[in-house]
């Protein structure tokens, strides 16, 4: 009996996402405990390195003793950095995500396993030793690469340790920070380049799983506890989204001047292995004179959400902590970005909070709320992250009233960032690369179109009681070439019975056709969409579907090529009203991709 042939993850859908769930919060509770070691590695080496002393205790170097000699201890961990990046895996430069990304797309979401050990011991000595990252860079290249193990330990498809990918990663960030939703749509913006239930739901459990870790294994309280923000007046908001402009000019060329570094030492005559060692040289000098510029610096950023940092710490962030920030991450060190983002932008926009009260004294400004939102925007324009930046800052600081000059401030950086340069602090590096990470999440087109848009009359309909003799005369007898492999087949009443292989008439001779029918007879009906279809395609390899109606009766036919060419006119279609505005850019796109148009007469 006949029967519509679904494609082979159809039916297993909801089990696969259950499934992957299941996966995705064990991870994430593996993952909480991973950032909580991670936390006190870092705690142990800080206080070894600055303060001779075993402890866990959390600090920072800013209170060492040890003089001009501070300059040696990021210099003597750098070298172990590189030595590890040199014989262990050169995968632990940078700070994580774009390497993630870069494995999304190219690599199947396949990260070699050993990046899971060195990632996070190569990131607590750079950031122990006194470099200006944040332990959440490395945790989420460590999740990420945990949920990339488990999802080729269980051979599942790469679409879905992309999911396990990004859970990974993700609930690494809820576990150091406790922001489940902001860590959600990270991966969103970043990572998963989709919106649908079967990656969402697997992503949203690792994410609550790792913030349940957070909640039990660090505090319950918001990370970045911060005074009461007022309510917001029509004036302050505009000047909120003014200072927002600011902020996403100075994102855009702080995450350019991120390559420029990096470019600087690719042309250095030594090899890359000693780069973090040099570049650390200027993280020493700096924090000599500058000591809160080195670590983590997350009491930095707590300090700059009291909105009574004083001007000499406001300026030594913004400026001081992006020198040794920029040079050090730029020299191929291992280190995160987003708490140095932040911290450089809470003090550029409590600086201008201070400016503008400065130049209007009669301003309702609040100095904290300039912080906030200079954290979030900086965060928002350099890395193109624009819901993640306006959530975390919500999340980590449970400042309900800072929501509107967040939503404000954050989008006029995204939107001044977005004109200013092609990608982000994100993409930038794997954009060099050649690799394309996608600036667009559109619904499938696929799914859009039904195959009532793409149906044809069939030219040629067999009868199952037919020879195989007679079937070869009907295809002679046709005034029009007949291109396609498989021919459908009917019964009496019209009812579609399967295909015939057009190879087998050969030897068919006097045999019924329907002793000569293909095995797998997949048809749709005309308001199924395209994807199903291509689905089809692909799972049973006909060259021609045949579209069936209630009754099972053939009302006609769909072909790969009507797919193609329907889809092709759908995209002009939404290209006619894009080059209205944005004229010649895509086929500047379509060049610097490599691609080229060859032009006929």
């Amino acid at each position: 009996m006949n029967h519509k042939i679904a494609p082979k993850w159809a039916g297993n859908m909801s089990r696969r996402v259950f499934y992957l769930s299941i996966q995705a919060g064990i991870n994430a509770l593996v993952i909480g405990v991973v950032a909580k070691a991670l936390v006190m590695l870092i705690s142990l080496i800080t206080n070894l390195s600055f303060y001779g002393k075993f402890s866990f205790e959390e600090g920072g170097p800013a209170g060492n003793s040890l003089g001009w000699m501070v300059v040696l201890v990021p210099v003597v961990g750098s070298l172990l950095v590189g030595l590890m990046a040199r014989f262990g895996s050169k995968a632990i430069r940078g700070h994580g995500i774009p390497e993630a990304m870069e494995n999304i797309i190219l690599n199947e979401s396949k990260i070699p396993p050993v990046i899971t050990l060195l990632k996070p011991l190569s990131a607590a000595i750079s950031i122990g030793t006194g470099g200006p990252f944040g332990a959440e860079g490395p945790i989420i290249a460590t999740g990420g690469a945990i949920g990339s193990f488990t999802g080729q330990v269980i051979h599942i498809s790469s679409a879905e340790r992309k999911v396990l990918l990004a859970a990974g990663a993700c609930a690494g960030m809820a576990a150091i920070f406790g922001s489940p939703l902001a860590a959600i749509l990270l991966a969103i913006e970043l990572l998963l380049f989709e919106f649908s239930p079967r990656s969402v739901i697997p992503v949203a459990i690792g994410c609550i799983t790792g913030a349940g870790m957070h909640i039990l294994l660090f505090d319950s309280t918001p990370v970045f506890s911060m005074p009461d923000i007022p309510a917001v007046s029509d004036i302050a908001l505009v000047t909120y989204v003014l200072m927002g402009v600011v902020v996403g000019v100075v994102a855009a060329y702080v995450s350019k001047s991120v390559y420029f570094v990096e470019d600087l030492f690719e042309k250095l005559p030594i090899h890359w292995m000693w780069w973090p060692a040099l570049g650390a040289v200027v993280v020493g000098v700096v924090g000599y004179y500058a000591p809160h510029t080195m670590g983590v610096g997350y009491d930095n950023i707590k300090t700059l959400l009291t909105g009574n940092a004083p001007l000499a710490l406001l300026l030594s962030l913004c400026i001081l902590k992006y020198l040794s920030w920029v040079i050090s991450l730029g020299s191929g060190t291992s280190g995160g970005t987003l708490a140095p983002l932040f911290t450089i932008g809470g003090a550029l926009g409590a600086l201008l909070g201070v400016v503008v009260l400065k130049l209007f004294p009669g301003s309702d400004i609040n100095i904290a709320t300039a912080a906030l939102i200079g954290m979030a925007a900086m965060f928002a324009g350099a890395s193109r992250a624009l819901l993640t930046a306006i959530v975390f800052a919500l999340e980590t600081t449970g400042q309900p009233h800072g929501l509107l000059p967040l939503i404000g401030a954050c989008t006029a950086a995204y939107f001044v960032s977005f004109f200013l340069m092609k990608g982000s602090i994100m993409t930038e590096k794997i954009r060099r690369r050649g690799v394309s990470a996608p600036d667009e999440y559109t619904p499938d087109m696929m799914q859009l179109i039904n195959v009532a848009s793409v149906i044809t009359r069939p030219l040629l309909v067999l009868h199952e009681e037919m020879t195989g003799i007679q079937a070869q005369q009907e295809l002679q007898r046709m005034n029009t070439p007949y291109y396609y492999q498989y021919l459908p087949v009917t019964d009496d009443a019209g009812h579609f019975k399967g295909y015939l292989d057009r190879d087998k008439l050969r030897t068919g001779g006097n045999m019924r056709v329907k002793e000569l029918l293909a095995t797998a007879a997949p048809y749709v009906y005309a308001g199924d969409d395209i994807h199903l279809v291509t689905e089809l395609f692909s799972s049973y390899s006909p060259d021609i579907l045949a579209v069936l109606d209630e009754e099972k009766k053939i009302s006609g036919i769909v072909t790969a090529d009507a797919i193609l060419r329907t889809y092709g006119e759908r995209r002009k279609a939404d290209a006619r009203y894009h080059s209205a505005f944005y004229g010649n850019t895509r086929l500047l796109r379509l060049m610097a991709r490599g691609k080229r148009l060859l032009a006929r007469p």
